[in-house]
C-alpha cells in the first residue's frame, strides 16, 4: 500500500470516528509505516477468525450469511478484514473505546437530526386494523424485494454499453440484434408457461411402478436438456435464483426420491445455460467470452452424455437407477460450473476480477484433483484474451483493451501540455492502475507491468518501434514464477531501452548541466554581463518593461560569455512572474494549510513590482525530456534562481555603496562616528549576503548536484532518474531555507533592511555629488600653467572643506546618525533571530547542513553570547 493510500485511509477513519486532537493523522501514519508487515491470510486463519466473530456476534446466522454473500461476490480483502475484526474482539480496551465512540456519534447525530429535521407523526387516536396492518406489511415486503432484486439483463447491458461508449466514443461496442433476446427458444433453457403441459386426465400415479419409471426416465432426459417434461415442470426464475421443479405429487415415493436426487443436475444446467447466453453478449468483455466458450465446450460433452443416455432409453436398456448411476460423475462438474457462474454473476465480475475468482477457486480445490483440474482448464481458457492484452503492453507498450478489462487504463492527455502543466499529469495519470481489474495472481507484479508498458510507450511516442527480444507467450499456471520471469525480463529490457534513449540520444545529463548553468548561476561571467546590460531595464516597473528588449539583451550576454559554448543556450527564455519570489514561496508552502485562504485573499502588495522582483528564466524542454524536466521541476528551479538572483542583486547594491563610500575618505569630517557606523553596517550586510550565497552555491547545490550526477550514472530505470532529480531539487529547496515559512520571512525582512539601507546611502551620496558639481563649475582651456596648478589645488581644498561642512550639516539636520543606528539595530535583531531559529531547527529537526550557516555568519563568536542567552531564556519559559 502506498504512503498516499495510508494517509487517505487514516484521515477517512479519523473523520468517521470523529476523532479530534491528539497526535493527528501524521502520528498514526508514522506508527503504521514503522510496524506494518505483509499479511498473507490462509484458509485456516480466515476460518478461525470467522468462527470467532460468529461466536462474538449477537446474530451469528446473519453474520455468516453476510460473510458467504460477500465471499460469493469475490470481495477483495474480505479475509484480512475478518482477521482484523477478530483481533479487535480480543482487545477489550479497544472494544470499550469503540462502543463509547459509537454511542457519542449516535447521540450527536440524533441531536443534529432533531434540530434540523421535523417529522409529522400520524394521529394515534385511531387504532390500525389487522387488515390494514397486513396490507402495510405486504407493501413493505414488495419494496424491500424490489430494492434487493438484481437489475434486468437488458438494463445491465445498456449500462455497460453506455459506460464503454462514454470512455471510447470513437469505438462503440457492437450490439446483437434484438431478435436474439426476443426469442426465448434460442436460449436452450426452459420455456415456462402458465399452464403445465401434459394430459391431466391420466395421472402418472395411477400407472404401475415400471410404467412410472419409464415415464420419469423420459421426462428426466428432457429436463436435463432444458425442456419441460410431462410430469416434471420447471418453475419460473427471478434474477439469479436457482431453478426449481414441480414433480407430480401422485408419484411413488421411491421413484420421487430418486428423481429429486437427479433434478439438481437440471438446475445446474439451467444456471450454466443462462450464464453462457447472458455473458456471451459483447458488453461483458473478452474474459467472460472466453470463459463462456470454455463452458460451452464442457456443455457439449454434457449434451453428448444425455444423447447417449437417450439412445440407451430407446433401446429399453435405461432404468432410473442406471440413469442415476451414469449421471453421478457429471453432477460434480455441473455443480462446480454452476457455482462459478453464480459467483461471477453475483460479483458482476469482468476482466481481472473474473480471473481472480477463478484463480482463488483453483487454489481452494487443492485437495480435489478433478475439481482443481476443471477450474484450471477454465482459468487457462479465460486468461488467454487478458494475457494477449498483457503481452502487447509489456512487449510493445500498446494497450488494445476494447472492453475496459485490463489492469492498466489509458487516459487521453496531450504530451505537448507538459510544459504548461504544473501537476505533471502525463507521467502520473496518462496510464493508471485500476485495482479491481488486477488478477490476484498478478497483484505483486502490477507496478512493474505498469512501468514496463509506460517505458516502451514513451519510446514509441518518439517514433521508434520497439519490441522486446525475449517476447514469449504468457500462459496461466499455478506456478507464478513462470510468468513472473517473463514480466521481469520485459521490464528490464524496457527500462534499459528508455534510459539509453534519454541518456544517450536525448542527452539528458547535458540538458541538466545546461539548466544548472543558468538557473543555479553556474556561469559567473554570464551573469555579470547580463546584470550589467539589464540593470537599467530591470529597475523599471514590470508593466513598463519590453520583453523583446530583455530577450535581445539576454542573447547578447549569452554570446559575450562562456555560455556561448553551451549547445542548448537557445532554449533559455525570459519570464516575468506575477509575484515576487517570497510571495510565490509562501503561497506554495501555504497549500493545504490554515493560512492558505488568508494568503490567497490578502490584498495584492505587488502592484508596484519591479522588473528585478518579477524576473526569472524559463527553459524550453521538448518530449520526452519533459517527463523529467517537467513544469513542476522547472518551477523549483525558478524558485532557486529567483532567490539567488535577488541575493546577487542585493550584493551588487551593497558593492555600489562601498564604491561610492570611497569618496568620503578625502573629507575630514568633524563627527565621523555615524559615518564609521554606516561603513561597519554595510560591511556586516555584505558579509551576510556573500556568506549566504557561498553557502547556497558551494555547500548545498554543488555537493547535492554531484550526488545526483553519480546517482544518475547508476540509475536502472526512468523512475529512479525522476526520483533522484526530484530529491536533488527538494534537498536544495530545503537546505536553502525555502521550505520553512518562518526562516523565509526572517530572511526576506533581512533582505528588505539591506535594500532600504542601500537606498538611504545612495540618496545621501547623490546629494553630495550634486553639491560637488555645483561647487566645481570652473573650466580650463588648454594645458594648465604653474599658477593655474596652484589655483586648482586651492580650489580643490576649499571644495573639500565646504563638502565636509555640508555633510556635517546634512547629517545633523536630518538625524542621519539615528537612522543608521535604527538600521543597525533592526539588522542585528533580525540576524540574531535567524541564527537562533537556525540553531533550533538544526538541533530539533536534525538539519545539520544549516549549522554551517551559523558558523559562517558567526565566524568570530560575535553573536555566541547573545544566542546562548536567548536559548537559556527559551528553556526557562518552557520549564515555567
Amino acid at each position: 500500500m502506498s504512503e498516499f493510500r495510508i494517509h487517505h485511509d487514516v484521515n477517512e477513519l479519523l473523520s468517521l470516528l470523529h476523532v479530534r486532537g491528539g497526535d493527528g493523522a501524521e502520528g498514526y501514519i508514522d506508527l503504521l509505516q514503522k510496524h506494518r508487515t505483509p499479511y498473507v491470510t490462509t484458509t485456516v486463519s480466515a476460518h478461525s477468525a470467522k468462527v470467532k466473530l460468529a461466536e462474538f456476534s449477537k446474530t451469528p446466522e446473519d453474520f455468516l450469511r453476510k460473510y458467504e454473500e460477500l465471499k460469493s461476490k469475490n470481495v477483495r480483502n474480505l479475509d484480512p478484514l475478518v482477521y482484523l475484526l477478530s483481533k479487535l474482539c480480543e482487545d477489550k480496551e479497544t472494544l470499550q473505546c469503540l462502543q463509547q465512540n459509537a454511542k457519542e456519534r449516535s447521540e450527536s447525530s440524533a441531536s443534529t437530526t432533531t434540530t434540523t429535521t421535523s417529522y409529522t407523526l400520524p394521529q394515534t387516536s385511531t387504532k390500525m386494523s389487522m387488515q390494514e396492518l397486513d396490507e402495510l406489511r405486504k407493501k413493505l415486503g414488495n419494496v424491500t424485494a424490489s430494492s434487493n432484486a438484481p437489475l434486468p439483463a437488458e438494463v445491465t447491458r445498456k449500462m455497460l454499453r453506455d459506460k464503454h461508449n462514454k470512455k471510447n466514443p470513437t469505438q462503440p461496442n457492437p450490439v446483437f440484434p434484438n431478435w436474439v433476446y426476443d426469442r426465448p427458444a434460442l436460449l436452450g433453457d426452459f420455456i415456462t408457461s402458465p399452464t403445465p403441459p401434459g394430459d391431466p386426465a391420466l395421472a402418472v400415479g395411477t400407472m404401475p411402478p415400471a410404467a412410472q419409471e419409464q415415464a420419469l426416465v423420459e421426462d428426466l432426459l428432457c429436463v436435463l436438456v432444458g425442456v419441460d417434461g410431462r410430469d416434471i415442470t420447471a418453475q419460473p426464475v427471478l434474477g439469479r435464483q436457482n431453478r426449481s421443479f414441480i414433480v407430480d405429487s401422485t408419484l411413488d415415493m421411491s421413484v420421487k426420491e430418486l428423481v429429486n436426487r437427479i433434478l439438481p443436475v437440471a438446475s445446474y444446467y439451467s444456471t450454466i445455460t443462462r450464464f453462457i447466453e447472458e455473458k456471451s453478449s459483447f458488453e461483458y468483455g473478452q474474459v467472460n467470452h472466453a470463459l463462456t466458450a470454455a463452458m460451452r465446450t464442457l456443455m457439449k460433452e454434457y449434451l453428448i452424455l444425455v444423447t447417449q443416455l437417450e439412445h440407451l432409453q430407446r433401446q429399453g436398456l435405461l432404468s432410473l437407477q442406471k440413469l442415476w448411476f451414469y449421471i453421478q460423475p457429471t453432477m460434480r462438474t455441473m455443480e462446480i460450473l454452476a457455482s462459478i457462474a453464480s459467483s461471477v454473476d453475483k460479483g458482476e465480475c469482468m476482466g481481472g476480477s473474473t480471473l481472480s475468482l477463478l484463480h482463488d477457486r483453483t487454489f481452494n480445490y487443492t485437495g480435489d484433483s478433478q475439481a482443481q483440474e476443471l477450474c484450471l482448464y477454465l482459468t487457462k481458457a479465460a486468461s488467454v484474451p487478458y494475457f494477449e492484452i498483457l503481452e502487447k503492453w509489456i512487449y510493445r507498450g500498446i494497450i488494445k483493451d476494447p472492453y475496459s478489462e485490463f489492469m492498466v487504463e489509458e487516459h487521453e492527455l496531450q504530451k505537448e501540455k507538459i510544459q504548461e502543466d504544473y501537476n505533471d499529469k502525463y507521467w502520473d495519470q496518462r496510464y493508471t492502475i485500476v485495482q479491481h481489474r488486477i488478477p490476484s495472481f498478478l497483484q505483486k507484479m502490477a507496478d512493474k507491468i505498469l512501468s514496463t508498458g509506460k517505458y516502451l510507450n514513451v519510446v514509441r511516442e518518439c517514433g521508434r518501434d520497439v519490441t522486446c527480444p525475449d517476447a514469449k507467450e504468457v500462459l496461466y499456471t499455478l506456478k507464478e514464477r513462470a510468468y513472473v520471469e517473463q514480466i521481469e525480463k520485459s521490464y528490464n529490457y524496457a527500462s534499459k531501452v528508455l534510459l539509453a534513449f534519454l541518456m544517450e540520444e536525448k542527452e539528458l545529463v547535458s540538458r541538466l548541466r545546461s539548466i544548472k548553468h543558468y538557473f543555479l548561476m553556474d556561469k559567473g561571467d554570464f551573469f555579470v554581463h547580463f546584470m550589467d546590460l539589464t540593470e537599467e531595464e530591470l529597475k523599471k516597473p514590470v508593466d513598463d518593461i519590453v520583453p523583446p528588449r530583455l530577450e535581445a539583451l539576454l542573447e547578447l550576454a549569452l554570446r559575450m560569455s562562456t555560455a556561448n559554448t553551451d549547445p542548448f543556450k537557445d532554449d533559455l527564455k525570459i519570464d516575468l512572474m506575477p509575484h515576487d519570489v517570497i510571495t510565490q514561496l509562501l503561497r506554495v508552502l501555504a497549500i493545504e494549510t490554515k493560512q492558505e485562504k488568508a494568503i490567497i485573499n490578502a490584498d495584492p502588495t505587488d502592484a508596484a513590482l519591479s522588473g528585478l522582483e518579477a524576473f526569472s528564466f524559463d527553459y524550453i524542454v521538448k518530449w520526452p525530456l519533459s517527463l523529467i524536466i517537467n513544469r513542476k521541476a522547472l518551477t523549483r528551479y525558478q524558485m532557486l534562481f529567483r532567490h539567488m538572483f535577488y541575493c546577487k542583486h542585493v550584493e551588487r547594491l551593497l558593492c555600489n555603496v562601498w564604491i561610492s563610500n570611497k569618496d568620503f575618505k578625502q573629507y575630514s569630517l568633524r563627527s565621523p562616528k555615524w559615518f564609521a557606523a554606516a561603513f561597519a553596517l554595510r560591511q556586516r550586510m555584505l558579509n551576510f549576503v556573500q556568506n549566504i550565497q557561498y553557502y547556497m552555491m558551494f555547500e548545498v547545490m554543488e555537493p547535492t548536484w554531484h550526488i545526483m550526477e553519480n546517482n544518475l550514472k547508476t540509475a536502472s530505470n526512468i523512475d529512479d532518474v525522476l526520483c533522484h532529480h526530484t530529491s536533488f531539487l527538494d534537498n536544495c529547496l530545503k537546505d536553502c531555507m525555502l521550505t520553512n515559512p518562518e526562516l523565509l520571512r526572517i530572511f526576506s525582512k533581512l533582505m528588505a533592511v539591506c535594500v532600504k539601507f542601500t537606498n538611504c546611502m545612495q540618496r545621501f551620496t547623490q546629494s553630495m555629488r550634486l553639491e560637488r558639481l555645483s561647487l566645481e563649475q570652473g573650466t580650463m582651456d588648454g594645458p594648465p600653467s604653474q599658477s593655474e596648478h596652484a589655483d586648482e589645488a586651492e580650489k580643490k581644498r576649499l571644495t573639500t572643506k565646504f563638502l565636509a561642512e555640508y555633510v556635517d550639516a546634512l547629517q545633523s539636520d536630518s538625524g542621519f546618525e539615528a537612522t543608521i543606528s535604527k538600521f543597525d539595530s533592526n539588522f542585528s535583531m533580525l540576524l540574531l533571530d535567524l541564527l537562533d531559529k537556525l540553531s533550533i531547527y538544526s538541533t530539533n529537526d536534525c538539519e545539520h547542513s544549516m549549522i554551517s550557516i551559523i558558523y559562517r555568519l558567526d565566524f568570530n563568536g560575535f553573536y555566541t553570547e547573545r544566542l546562548e542567552k536567548m536559548a537559556i531564556e527559551r528553556s526557562q519559559k518552557a520549564a515555567a
